[in-house]
């Protein structure tokens, strides 16, 4: 039973939260949120679907939050199957019991409920979630996360008239069910059937603005392979934020959102009083597909007209010289009073390289995609609770390399270890024909450098150790390589991954197990009390050890 808006329910999850986060400030406010998830029919693409909805939204709700926030999630999987929720770039510190993946959180089972317990600690910033298990991201379950400024912060620009939440990405027509299965029997993913925004294929999504009037639109692109370009006819965006980290205020006309990647940007309604278009379209692609919504000024007799503004022509240099654009405002004030620290990214010694090679393979006649030769397979219990519970036979530290190997690629459950505290550089190398897209939960890093061809340690000579932009999804061009820094100080279980989901699903994954020997919840919370328990976890107790 969902106890929706109930005073019981808030006062539990207050003793709850309370009980479990001894170390959370009193002051720290909490939001209470309570989801069902179920199926629905849906048309985006002018066909019925099946749908995943929460509360009966496709997409689902907004996750709305102001920094240190503690919020609570009540998730009742009303689905014929488990379900979990992951918070793409929001970050949770000291918590990855939280995480809402398979390495680290038990599903909720069809019928049941799970409160998820998170603090937007440190943050600001637009962010998504979605749903990590199966298939199911293709069936929607997504919706955007926005976290504002505390009020004694201040931000870099006006407040805008308005706040939008703007989801884009590509779809199928396709059953999710059916889509996973085709990936079961070995097979590629075709190729997609349209563009969504905010749900809607073309000419859905509808936003009402004020001629003269600046609005903030944050724009994620939640699809499962496919870069996107975002563009607004007749009008230029200012970019001010990439996932938590206010940036130099460039404009553009339009920019490339990889798969994985949020962006706020404000846009100022300064032109004729009519409608224009917002466009959507892939990039990389021989056959390219368009979405548009609109946008409606308020004022305005027009309806959208002419041809639908085209995208860059240009492939990847146009994309790189864009990337490499986009800098953090050193000027800014984060999510604290300081928010460079007590130290500045480009002048730690780097303690260790790490080099992730990606591949494309068969194995036992079936596509498989894997991280330095090992194509990761899920263990039969969460790795998190059989780290917690010393469960032996689950997983083995060091099971990935963190070099290219030159092996044929073989099935592992790969974990790598990490030391608390260290500060290392991962460098991505694209030896494919693709764009790639590579997410890491729990951190933000910086990216520091990009280029064609192969790293080498002369490469270090072309990275900005000035003002780079701290994200945790970063784009690999084709044949190229991408390097960031990152500094190990959350403790936990940690998913590395492509953010192209049938990759993903297949293979290209594994997990970073940041470690430190004291045993203390200031370095990491202790599992949480409601934690659910699956595999051979099954039975224990959530009582400290």
């Amino acid at each position: 039973m969902v106890l929706k808006g109930s005073s019981l329910w808030q006062t539990f999850a207050v003793v709850l939260v309370l009980s479990v986060f001894a170390l959370v400030q009193a002051e720290d406010p909490y939001r209470f949120f309570n989801w069902n998830v179920t199926y629905g029919d849906i048309y985006p693409l002018g066909v019925r679907q099946q749908g995943i909805l929460i509360n009966g939204e496709f997409p689902g709700p907004d996750l709305y939050s102001v920094t240190n926030d503690n919020l609570i999630i009540n998730v009742y999987n009303n689905l014929d199957e488990p379900f979990l929720l992951s918070w793409n770039g929001m970050q949770q510190r000291r918590n990855s019991y939280e995480d809402g993946v398979y390495g680290t959180t038990c599903p909720i089972p069809p019928g049941k409920n799970f409160t998820y317990i998170l603090q937007a600690k440190d943050q600001i910033g637009t962010f998504y979630y979605f749903p990590s298990l199966a298939f199911h991201k293709a069936a929607g379950g997504f919706g955007g996360i926005r976290i504002l400024s505390r009020p004694r912060i201040p931000v870099p620009f006006p407040d805008p008239a308005g706040d939008f939440t703007v989801l884009i990405g590509d779809w199928f027509k396709t059953d999710h069910k059916k889509l996973q299965a085709k990936l079961d029997r070995g097979h590629k993913l075709p190729f997609p059937d349209g563009i969504l925004i905010n749900g809607h294929g073309p000419n859905g999504a509808f936003f009402t603005v004020e001629q003269g009037k600046t609005y903030r639109f944050r724009i994620s692109n939640v699809g499962l392979q496919n870069s996107l370009n975002f563009r607004i006819q007749g009008h230029k965006m200012k970019l001010v934020e990439v996932e938590g980290t206010h940036t130099v205020q460039t404009m553009y006309g339009s920019f490339d959102v990889h798969v994985g990647q949020s962006y706020s940007v404000l846009v100022t309604m300064d032109q004729a009083a009519q409608d224009f278009y917002i466009v959507a379209s892939t990039r990389f692609t021989d056959k390219i597909l368009t979405t548009t919504a609109t946008l409606h000024y308020s004022n305005s007799n027009k309806a959208v007209s002419g041809p639908i503004p085209g995208g860059p022509t240009d492939q990847i240099d146009w994309s790189l010289n864009q990337a490499r654009s986009i800098r953090t405002n050193l000027t800014a004030s984060g999510p604290r009073p300081n928010p460079q620290g007590s130290y500045h990214y480009g002048l730690i010694n780097i303690t260790r390289t790490i080099k992730l090679v990606s591949s494309a393979d068969q194995v036992e006649g079936k596509q498989r995609y894997a991280v330095n030769s090992v194509s990761f397979i899920p263990a039969d219990t969460p790795l998190k609770l059989a780290d917690y519970f010393k469960i032996g036979g689950v997983f083995r530290v060091g099971s990935i390399s963190d070099k290219p190997t030159g092996q044929n690629m073989y099935l592992d459950t790969s974990v790598m270890g990490a030391d608390f505290r260290a500060f290392v550089e991962i460098v991505f190398e694209n030896h494919e024909s693709i764009v790639q897209s590579w997410h890491i939960d729990g951190y933000a890093f910086w990216v520091v450098g990009m280029d064609g061809g192969l790293w080498t340690p002369d490469s270090r000579k072309e990275y900005n150790l000035r003002d780079a932009v701290s994200r945790s999804t970063t784009q690999v061009y084709p044949r190229s390589w991408t390097a960031i820094y990152m500094a190990l100080d959350n403790v936990g279980m940690w998913n590395v991954r492509t953010e192209f989901w049938a990759r993903q699903y297949l293979g290209q994954q594994f997990y970073l197990r940041v470690y430190s020997p004291v045993n203390s919840p200031r370095d990491e919370y202790p599992i949480p009390k409601n934690a659910l328990l699956c595999g051979r976890a099954q039975g224990k107790s959530t009582r400290p050890l």
